[in-house]
């Protein structure tokens, strides 16, 4: 709700529309209250401010005016105190209030804008007229404040008198550079204040008349903009602030970024003497900066004896201006001397700075411009486009994928819009991979160097030094972002001239990390020497040196380090699946165990399923555990034999004699082949496998926990659980704990005990990780927890939340389990239709499922039993549980065969 006296008394409700107060008592005692939002109003002045003499009975007659504005305007919140009454509502939502803030924070055109008319125009009570008396003192610091000559001539005309408008309408003259008209308001002043008051002009005033005669070309020299100001409003706030506490702000980014056009902005809105100096077309600054101030030359104390620079600080050693000097980095290093000298002579000057990087003078306040966020980056897209096509419009999420893949630059961002004329934004998109072609065409009226995108980042590259070139070409090799270490040994350089590059905007920096946008990526990588197998080569030695950790205490921490290289290690991967399929084996075998700590199982699988596609149908010479730990990881989603895919891992993990290097793969051998038989050879092996390590006996315990719990003994299967949760616990692995409360909860459900403690330490541990898909599976055991327990809306929301993550991670196997969980709710709500056919989506998602993907289809075959002996159905009933039982069989999983025997003897229900 907002609140308005800044004219007539309005209040407006959230969706903006006018409430009307048509009673004047109603309307006087809101304004009142809307006087002093926030603040309790004493009955005795509410009293006094409404009726002056309060009648007999005023008391009982406030109380019941504040009742009929509460019916009056719904919504609004009138509390009552003991001591009086007072509105609740938020500073920005009374107009008032809000006028106040826009000028304390510099923005007083803005704040001009507030108002409506006289203020309390409609208000006719003893109160109103100093209340108008204040509020018209606000007005004048706005019209002030916002500088406008037509404003101020008018205020003027009403007040005469008032010296502070004076000095304000010849500032605002001065500025427009009508010097001779802003003299002579002064001199009429000077004439009236004699005549009135018998006085001479004020400090103020004269101070304002000295400042005239001074300047000897009164000068405002912002350039006028052409199109719109779009987003930035933080940026805008917060460089006016600095201007205000700081002598030398500078705006620092990469081209295109759009510093240019905020220094404007923020120049637009200064109250006083502004001078725009560009400096792209010139190598002479103290020449350009004294010219950009609209200094004539002659007659400065002897003009032809003084150098320049001194003439510069001459003209301007006595005035209070702002220097916007554009376009610095070409000429930094003069910049920043001539600039430090002006300040170091001239009190009253203040510089606004941009340049691709800083210019390093002491005081100064650096302000990152940077890309524009999503919201921005809409809507000057929309606000361009629409420019040069009328009534354009298009997906926002087609238009938000062009601007991020613009890196929010609003220079490209505008190029891009400016194609709509010919191109669908579709198509735009697309062609985005070549970038600098598409955006080729500019404005024919802007500088060269900001025609086409690809002429903004061609300027930045021509300012660099040899070794920065070197530097920034090699960099391309990393994707995403690179730590200090791997930018310094994978690209040879060194430190100093990597934060030179920081420094000069061609590389930024969040943290410990460096990264390049796409866009100056794309220019300097056509300069760029081959270094991807070094690339690659020192991810592998990053991954090896991580797994031993991955296991153990400092789990988290080498996560988020891989994590943070996810991009390099990817492509590095990539790159040696195509060009060394022996380095690409050992990558996917060093990051097995970070895929799956991270759940990133489906990438883990699509990644190894295409290494073995590169190498063939056997193993490389060397790299028969790696070949094998492919062979595991990307089992799920293999076309074609996949059985032949399990025995083939199989037949070379047999051929170990002793643990394999990497601890994992056991566990994933026995995820792939299932529960084998007690006393079989593949058990012997398999536990011979198995190293002597704490993590590795861990595992062991947990293995045969879930072995106790699917041959039917629930009492063993806990024990041991029990047992490997601690064990992982001790040596730090977060996973290896979740899996065992994992079971641990599916142990407790199944014999209808509390599970959403165990599932919660669960889910606890996996949120540590990241490990999304695993999360992802863990929401569907919980959902059923929550169903056993009588929660079905919770149950219903743990798997939406579940079935959103396994599609955001590509994961069928959650999908499917998601759909199967409806089917029950379904079943349970008597809607058998949409169990069935839940039941359906879930089975044409098993075959892409993940490990033992008849289990699955044992769960759905048992589940559609269950629907048609609901329905009646008898003989579909036994069909589907016969099936569902004959699965269960084959997967060895006493557990499920004991629950399909229990359906199947149990009597068809009413």
């Amino acid at each position: 709700m907002r609140f308005g006296v800044l004219g007539p008394v309005e209040v407006r409700d959230g969706a903006g529309v006018v409430i009307a107060v048509p009673a004047p008592r109603q309307r006087a005692l809101l304004a009142m209250l809307v006087l002093d939002t926030g603040r309790i109003v004493g009955h005795a002045r509410l009293l006094e401010g409404l009726y002056g003499e309060p009648p007999a009975g005023a008391a009982n007659a406030l109380q019941s005016q504040v009742s009929r504005l509460r019916r009056t305007v719904p919504g609004l919140v009138v509390e009552h105190h003991p001591a009086g009454y007072r509105l609740v509502a938020g500073p920005s939502e009374v107009d008032a209030t809000y006028c106040a803030e826009l000028l304390a924070a510099g923005r007083g055109l803005e704040a001009l804008r507030l108002w409506r008319g006289p203020a309390l125009a409609d208000v006719d009570a003893p109160f109103a007229d100093d209340a108008r008396q204040r509020l018209e003192e606000l007005r004048i610091s706005c019209v002030i404040a916002a500088g406008t000559p037509g404003d101020l001539r008018d205020l003027l005309a009403r007040h005469p008198l008032r010296e502070d408008v004076r000095a304000a309408l010849m500032r605002a003259l001065h500025r427009e550079g009508c010097q001779t008209e802003a003299l002579e308001v002064f001199a009429r002043g000077r004439e009236l204040l004699a005549d009135e008051l018998g006085v001479d002009p004020s400090p103020a005033l004269a101070a304002a008349h000295v400042e005239i005669l001074r300047a000897q070309a009164p000068h405002r020299g912002v350039p006028a903009q052409l199109t719109s100001f779009v987003g930035r409003d933080e940026d805008l706030r917060r460089v006016a602030k600095w201007l205000q506490e700081n002598r030398l702000v500078t705006l620092i980014g990469p081209g295109g970024t759009g510093k240019t056009r905020l220094a404007v902005e923020v120049a637009s809105r200064e109250q006083g003497e502004v001078a725009f100096v560009d400096l792209s077309a010139t190598t002479d600054v103290a020449r350009a900066l004294l010219d950009g101030a609209g200094v004539r030359e002659a007659g400065l104390l002897s003009a032809g004896a003084l150098c320049v620079e001194d003439r510069l600080h001459a003209a301007l050693a006595t005035r209070d201006v702002l220097l916007v000097v554009d376009n610095c980095e070409h000429v930094v290093d003069d910049a920043a001397r001539v600039l430090g000298a002006v300040l170091a002579a001239c009190p009253g000057v203040r510089v606004l700075a941009t340049s691709r990087e800083p210019l390093g003078i002491t005081g100064e306040t650096l302000s990152p411009v940077s890309a524009l966020d999503d919201e921005a980056a809409v809507r000057l897209f929309e606000d361009r486009a629409q420019a040069v096509k009328p009534g354009f419009s298009a997906d926002r999420e087609v238009i938000v994928d062009v601007c991020r893949r613009l890196d929010g630059i609003a220079l490209a961002i505008e190029l891009a819009a400016a194609r709509v004329r010919s191109l669908p934004i579709a198509e735009i998109a697309a062609r985005l991979d070549d970038r600098f072609r598409l955006l080729s065409r500019g404005s024919r009226t802007a500088a060269p160097r900001h025609r086409t995108l690809h002429a903004v980042v061609e300027w930045s590259w021509d300012l660099l030094t040899e070794a920065e070139r070197d530097l920034a070409a090699r960099f391309t090799v990393f994707h995403g972002s690179a730590g200090l270490d791997a930018a310094v040994a994978i690209t040879g350089s060194d430190v100093d001239t990597l934060s030179s590059l920081v420094d000069k905007s061609l590389i930024e920096v969040t943290g410990d990390r460096y990264r390049m946008l796409d866009t100056i990526r794309a220019f300097c990588a056509t300069h760029a020497p081959d270094l991807a197998e070094r690339h690659a080569r020192w991810f592998l030695a990053r991954a090896q040196e991580a797994e031993p950790h991955l296991r153990a205490h400092d789990q988290v921490e080498w996560l988020t380090r891989l994590g943070a290289d996810h991009d390099n290690l990817t492509a590095a991967l990539r790159w040696a699946t195509v060009h060394d399929v022996g380095l690409a084996l050992e990558l996917v075998a060093a990051l097995a165990t970070y895929y799956w700590c991270r759940g990133l199982r489906t990438e883990a699988a699509q990644r190894a399923e295409a290494v073995i596609r590169a190498c063939g149908e056997t193993a490389p010479p060397g790299r028969a555990q790696e070949y094998a730990l492919c062979l595991l990881l990307a089992w799920p989603i293999a076309t074609g034999d996949q059985s032949g895919r399990i025995g083939q891992a199989d037949a070379l993990l047999c051929a170990l004699d002793g643990p394999p290097r990497y601890p994992i793969m056991t566990m994933m051998w026995g995820m792939a082949l299932g529960a084998p038989e007690n006393d079989s050879q593949t058990w012997h092996h398999r536990n011979r496998l198995i190293g002597t390590d704490s993590w590795s006996r861990a595992l062991a315990l947990v293995g045969d926990g879930l072995m106790a719990r699917m041959q039917g003994d629930p009492i063993a299967g806990r024990e041991l659980l029990r047992q490997g949760a601690e064990g992982f616990e001790r040596v730090g692995d977060r996973w290896g704990a979740a899996l065992a409360h994992h079971q641990l909860g599916e142990i407790a459900l199944e014999a209808g005990e509390p599970a959403l403690d165990a599932i919660g330490r669960a889910y606890t541990l996996l949120t540590e990780l990241g490990a999304t898909e695993d999360i992802a599976e863990l929401l569907v055991v919980r959902a059923r927890a929550r169903l056993v327990s009588g929660d079905a809306e919770g149950a219903a929301a743990d798997y939406d939340e579940a079935f959103e993550q396994a599609r955001r991670v590509g994961s069928p196997l959650v999908q499917a389990n998601c759909h199967l969980g409806r089917a029950e709710l379904a079943r349970r709500n008597g809607d058998l239709d949409a169990a069935r056919a839940e039941c359906d989506r879930a089975w044409e998602l098993t075959p892409g499922g993940w490990y033992s993907p008849d289990e699955m289809r044992c769960h759905i075959a048992f589940e559609r039993g269950r629907i048609a002996k609901a329905a009646g159905d008898d003989a579909g009933a036994r069909e589907h549980l016969l099936e569902a039982l004959r699965r269960a069989v084959g997967q060895r999983n006493l557990l499920t065969e004991a629950a399909v025997r229990a359906e199947l003897a149990a009597p068809a229900g009413p």
